[in-house]
């Protein structure tokens, strides 16, 4: 999938998502700009929502932080309810009635939301309305058109982990050379059938 272009501007950040043979690989660089000012570089874009499921997000971090807590919320209590974890798709469409429901005061963000279940590896990307796709790929945010050129070099179903993480990293690489809004290290979130493991790379 190329670049997300919904009807709305890039966000600032570079965010990608794989799907591979064995699971989904979500990742994102550090830094958080204002305008013309860098105000951290050590910014968190990727979450885990719990063993099986990640989310990924490129834009305001206010908003990123407040929609993963709404959404971490009710993945608790639904597991409390049926005594079972949500599927990947079903938290997708969680988080896109979520943000359809404030479409009057829509949030300045562009979300991916993967993982594993019973069904296999699935990846969801979404925009600030709600609009949901599925797609084995994805970038977002101001520096997405840089990294999915990689990505569609580089992309096999068949990845091994391994060649899925070391894709993701070098897509994201590629964008920080290019865009100025991405920088100072990144972050990935592995999701496989043993479970979701972070890990952090230089930015070079």
């Amino acid at each position: 999938m190329p670049e997300a272009q919904f009807g709305y501007p890039a966000s600032g950040a570079t965010t990608v998502g794989i799907v591979f043979k064995e699971g989904v690989v979500l990742a994102s660089e550090k830094r958080v700009s204002y305008g013309y000012s860098i105000m951290t570089k050590s910014g968190k874009k990727v979450f885990p929502i719990n063993d099986r499921i990640g989310v990924a997000f490129a834009g305001l971090i206010s908003d990123a932080q407040a929609v993963l807590r709404r959404m971490d919320a009710e993945s608790r209590l639904y597991e409390l309810d049926y005594h079972m974890g949500m599927s990947v798709r079903s938290t997708a469409k969680l988080l896109a009635n979520i943000l359809y429901s404030q479409r009057g005061f829509p949030v300045f963000t562009e979300t991916m939301v993967g993982g594993r279940d019973e069904s296999g590896p699935k990846l969801f990307i979404l925009d600030p309305l709600g609009s949901m796709i599925e797609d084995k790929y994805a970038a977002l945010g101001s520096g997405g058109s840089l990294a999915i050129s990689v990505i569609e070099q580089g992309y096999s179903e068949e990845m091994s982990a391994k060649e899925a993480k070391e894709l993701a990293v070098k897509a994201i690489r590629a964008a920080i050379s290019r865009d100025i809004a991405s920088g100072d290290g990144i972050d990935v979130l592995m999701i496989t059938k043993e479970g979701a493991k972070e890990e952090s790379f230089a930015a070079k």
